[in-house]
């Protein structure tokens, strides 16, 4: 069995470079033949690779999963089928179709990336590793896989996925929290990498395969591996003790309060949040640090009726969300009053217009950028017809 691959913890020019055993260097061998026959081959992005559904494809599989990114991506296709397309379209209209997948920064960079491919290379995506990570919101590992799968670049990628792939195969034990044993561990995967150029596309999509479908974080279906034979973890009994990452994200508890105010037309109370912090520039509801904060800002004579609390979990905060329903009552209004209305809370105050906010029909909120428990409440409004 093959002696586990780690550096050392003190990088030093005297220091060897990491090599692979003969049985190691079949890795990549056996990784693509096994793609071929049991990998995915059925994925919406996997139609046409080319650089445009392939790097959008990997934007919305950053800390997302697949299945969710699947209908998100076709979408986007339908509505962006070029990446000229998705550069002439309105941030608004981008970030709408994005409300729902998370980490909204990666929506604003996907629009900001297609203007910049679009304005400095013709509409065409760089194949070089150095010009791809220059692009808005595109990363070493992204640029990687854009240039092995699309170009045949020999670039190794190096997500969560294929960490814990390697990790476990080449008993890589350092501690991945520190970023020199990342690049240590990007250098050993770069020796892993097949020789022939022309295989690098289904060696890259194999290895995410691997770990997506086999070598997962609990489930592992080692007899399904086609490198068990070679694996360290494997041979060794620590497949539940690889990969090591010391470092625990500490997520923090914190409660909120949004205020959804309705007028007489059915319209809904938004405006867009501030660029800094969670949400940056999405649509959402006037927001309160306690309900008592909520009540104060509203007028002397009135009554608000509390919706379901809605949990939403972000990397490092988990937020409790407090949505409470307060309809404004416009007796003696010159506005057309519409045939939808909630008969409770009821209430008797006329011209509630705080400052930065505006009022939206539900059409309009369809069509601008909102978190998913922005939505989440809309849903509750609606219910109450």
């Amino acid at each position: 069995m093959s002696k586990a691959l780690v550096l050392s913890k003190e990088t030093a020019p005297a220091v060897p470079s990491p090599s692979l055993t003969e049985a190691q260097k079949g890795f990549a061998r056996h990784l693509i033949k096994w793609q071929r026959l049991h990998g995915r081959h059925d994925l919406p992005w996997q139609k046409n690779l080319q650089p445009y559904p392939v790097w959008l494809s990997e934007v919305m599989l950053q800390q997302t999963q697949v299945s969710t990114v699947k209908a998100y991506f076709e979408k986007f296709m339908t509505r962006f089928p070029r990446i000229e397309d998705l550069a002439q379209a309105q941030e608004e209209e981008v970030m709408s179709l994005w409300s729902g997948l998370g980490y909204y920064s990666r929506g604003r960079n996907l629009h900001a990336c297609a203007q910049r491919v679009v304005a400095d290379f013709k509409g065409e995506f760089p194949s070089s590793m150095e010009d791809l990570v220059k692009l808005p919101g595109i990363g070493p590992s992204t640029a990687a896989a854009i240039a092995s799968i699309c170009f045949s670049q020999k670039a190794a990628i190096m997500d969560g996925n294929v960490a814990r792939v390697l990790t476990r195969y080449l008993g890589f034990s350092e501690d991945l929290s520190q970023s020199a044993n990342q690049r240590g561990l990007k250098q050993l995967a770069q020796l892993l990498l097949p020789s022939k150029a022309k295989d690098m596309p289904t060696y890259t999509q194999g290895i995410m395969d691997l770990g997506a479908t086999v070598c997962m974080p609990k489930r592992v279906l080692c007899e399904r591996c086609p490198v068990q034979s070679t694996c360290y973890a494997h041979a060794h009994d620590l497949i539940s003790a690889l990969p090591l990452k010391s470092k625990k994200i500490k997520r923090k508890h914190k409660s909120i309060y949004w205020l959804i105010a309705i007028n007489d037309r059915f319209e809904v109370l938004g405006g867009k949040r501030a660029l800094g912090g969670i949400w940056a520039g999405m649509h959402a509801f006037p927001e309160f640090e306690s309900e008592a904060a909520l009540r104060a800002s509203l007028p002397a004579v009135t009554e608000v009726q509390a919706l379901t609390v809605v949990q939403h979990e972000l990397t490092h905060l988990s937020l409790s969300i407090h949505g409470f329903l307060w309809q404004e009552h416009s007796t003696g209004s010159s506005r057309p009053s519409s045939k939808r209305r909630i008969h409770k809370p009821h209430v008797t105050a006329v011209g509630f217009n705080p400052p930065g906010y505006a009022w939206m029909g539900l059409e309009e909120w369809a069509q601008v950028g909102r978190p998913k428990p922005v939505s989440d409440f809309l849903e509750q409004v609606k219910a109450l017809e």
